[in-house]
């Protein structure tokens, strides 16, 4: 471990008390005190002790890869057979391990748990076939749900939309929206009566709300009227108070539409903690899918929440700060914002 032998990878883990972190023999980050290491045969007994996998040297990847792979194999198990009902007894078997690793395993590698993942595959199977069936009812059985209601639970955080509303392309939902000015520029927030569906930034009022419109093209939209103002301005203090460095977790409702490779990018995100930042390919590696960076660049592309799930702390490898939906200036200040506040906290 002292010489980052490369042999070693998955003989043996470390784990660092202080950091609450496991990492591989070859881990590049600094060695901690020794009486602050503790070492484990198997991640298992790692994450019995309350430790998590390192996100710079990512010792799931190693062991040859296996417990890696495995818990991909079992992604694309749960994604073929998501009409079927799933058990985490099932999974377990599958995978040859308990089901109390299983769901850490499960969940340090994708990022959810094997049933939020499984809800996420059988939310997108039903938006494929509310697209192609002519009954919502039809589409609700041939995705594998038991009864409508169970879907119609889920509707608030899956698809933000009624089913019915999905089909016509969001046709009655009704969204409300407001602007206001924030030291990154304007800003314009819009809900449902279920939470946010939209946040971001632009040059002027008008250029938001066509925005909006685009992203919601189908959807009944009207400037927020005056029962809704208390929770915007609730929610613009949580923003005002986050930009400011008071606020590093935000807590806001969110309606949101998304696949399940979405889902596993962005909570991934919500996850980074505040004033760092991951690369495309980390968060790759993070959520079970190594060679999938550009889908992840795509994923954040395509996030219509700013700040909320924060897609501004993912850069380029190389150190750039890479793309941004809402301009480079901003991520830039974004993420000078958050640097400065953290090392004052140091």
């Amino acid at each position: 471990m002292q010489t980052r032998d490369r042999r070693q990878d998955g003989r043996f883990f470390f784990g660092v008390v202080t950091t609450g972190v496991y990492c591989r023999p070859s881990c590049p980050s600094r060695h901690a005190l020794r009486r602050n290491m503790r070492f484990y045969e198997t991640s298992q007994e790692a994450e019995k002790d309350g430790l998590r996998p390192c996100l710079r040297c990512h010792p799931l990847e190693t062991a040859g890869g296996a417990e890696a792979r495995q818990i991909r194999d079992l992604c694309r198990y749960i994604e073929e057979n998501a009409a079927g009902r799933l058990d985490l007894a099932e999974l377990a078997a599958r995978a040859g391990i308990s089901r109390f690793h299983l769901q850490r395993r499960f969940k340090a590698v994708v990022g959810v748990t094997p049933r939020e993942y499984g809800e996420a595959c059988r939310m997108r199977l039903l938006k494929s076939e509310l697209r192609q069936s002519q009954e919502v009812t039809e589409a609700v059985y041939a995705a594998g749900f038991g009864s409508a209601s169970r879907v119609y639970e889920r509707a608030d955080t899956r698809l933000g939309m009624t089913p019915n509303q999905y089909r016509r392309g969001g046709e009655g939902m009704a969204i409300s929206y407001a602007s206001a000015t924030t030291p990154l520029g304007l800003m314009m927030l819009g809900a449902t009566d279920r939470g946010l569906c939209f946040l971001q930034f632009g040059a002027s009022e008008a250029a938001l709300t066509a925005a909006l419109h685009g992203e919601y093209p189908a959807a009944q939209l009207a400037p927020m009227d005056d029962s809704r103002r208390a929770a915007f301005h609730e929610w613009m203090e949580q923003l005002r108070q986050h930009l400011e460095g008071q606020r590093p977790q935000l807590d806001l409702p969110l309606v949101v539409r998304a696949t399940a490779f979405q889902i596993r990018v962005w909570n991934y995100l919500q996850g980074i903690p505040y004033g760092q930042v991951r690369s495309y390919a980390e968060v790759a590696a993070g959520i079970g899918s190594p060679k999938s960076a550009r889908a992840v660049a795509r994923a954040c592309a395509s996030n219509t929440v700013a700040l909320v799930i924060p897609c501004h702390r993912v850069i380029r490898g190389s150190g750039e700060l890479g793309g941004y939906r809402w301009g480079v200036e901003r991520k830039q200040a974004l993420l000078g914002r958050e640097g400065a506040r953290t090392a004052r906290s140091a």
